[in-house]
């Protein structure tokens, strides 16, 4: 990557401001286009921004491009990075001890994760992040890489620590695995298939009376985590 040319003070809040704006602005263009389809011209214009900033701040398109992967995991980590940390805090906490998480205060902290992804995931602005992680999903890159080992990972592996405890078997387990990916999935459909979920559900948009049924939704799916018939636990 480029290496930034120092500022002077002066210039600081704005050159802080046009790479803000082409962020923004990449990670709707590269979502909607991809990678290849999304050229400088429309990432600049888009940012409504010189052509010549991408070289600067970024060293070119791929260079932004990662950048982008980057933003979109410090965006959701302000929406969910507090709750990761308090979640974390409490398991590290309960591991010095050696005390096991209780079933009672996993399904809690579970009704908590999903309550609040799902409501992100049904308002608009996670349109554009779910347009860029879905092309990612299909054919992975560096940047998939990036947003993975940023939030996807830690967030998959609180779940499945919490599946796990929920269901009384050992989080590394394969088949708690599928499990905890098939529960992430039924909370991702809110977003992956949103316009399915309105057509279904007879929504024309998403209010606040139809985020308080997904959130109720959210806790009744945590509720109905049970062991599997013959599970041995």
């Amino acid at each position: 990557m480029m290496k930034k040319t120092t500022a002077p003070p002066d210039t600081n809040t704005r050159s802080d401001a046009t790479r803000e704006k082409l962020l923004a602005a990449s990670l709707d263009v590269f979502g909607r286009y991809g990678y290849d389809g999304a050229t400088t011209r429309k990432l600049a214009d888009a940012a409504g921004v010189n052509l010549q900033a991408i070289p600067y701040y970024f060293g070119g398109k791929e260079g932004l491009y990662i950048a982008t992967a980057e933003y979109l995991v410090e965006i959701i980590g302000r929406h969910i990075g507090d709750l990761r940390l308090r979640i974390g805090a409490r398991l590290a906490e309960l591991n010095a001890a050696g005390t096991p998480l209780g079933e009672a205060e996993a399904r809690t902290f579970l009704t908590e994760i999903v309550q609040t992804m799902v409501v992100l995931f049904v308002s608009e602005k996670s349109q554009a992040w779910a347009r860029f992680l879905i092309r990612e999903q299909m054919e992975p890159t560096e940047a998939f890489a990036r947003v993975y080992q940023g939030i996807m990972r830690p967030m998959i592996d609180i779940a499945r620590h919490l599946v796990g405890t929920i269901l009384g078997e050992d989080p590394a387990l394969e088949h708690v695995r599928l499990r905890t990916l098939s529960f992430v999935g039924s909370i991702l459909v809110f977003r992956v298939a949103h316009a399915a979920v309105l057509a279904q559900m007879d929504w024309s948009s998403v209010g606040e009376k139809e985020i308080a049924i997904v959130r109720d939704h959210a806790a009744d799916l945590v509720a109905a985590l049970t062991p599997a018939k013959g599970s041995q636990s």
